[in-house]
């Protein structure tokens, strides 16, 4: 049974260094980043860029999401994005922010200039 399970887990290890995104940067909670994502349309193919506050991290390895939110013509507008998935084609961390918690869910409850973050440089 015990070499049954270090084969399983020697597998899983070889499948997800196949399949992970070694573009990646270390995304931070707090961070502004612009994303660039691949959008098929009928036959053609381009890339769409979005750019927003990262409010979550989630997981690691191929799991690993973040949540993205930005604000569209006076609505907020969040998405999750799955950092190891193959539509995803950039990654640029525009801006960092220095941040006291895991998730910035309080930013939903505001708006305007009180969604500012604090910018941290090192």
């Amino acid at each position: 049974m015990k070499l049954d399970n270090n084969f399983n887990l020697t597998f899983q290890k070889e499948l997800e260094n196949k399949f992970t995104n070694i573009n990646v940067p270390n995304i931070r909670v707090g961070d502004t980043i612009k994303l660039g994502v691949s959008i098929t349309e009928g036959n053609k193919e381009r890339i769409q860029f979005t750019e927003g506050v990262v409010i979550a991290k989630r997981n690691s390895g191929l799991n690993a999401t973040i949540t993205l939110r930005r604000v569209m013509q006076g609505v907020g507008v969040e998405r999750v994005y799955l950092l190891n998935s193959p539509k995803l084609k950039s990654i640029e961390i525009i801006r960092s922010s220095k941040v006291r918690r895991s998730k910035l869910y309080y930013l939903r409850l505001r708006f305007g200039k009180a969604t500012r973050l604090e910018q941290r440089f090192d």
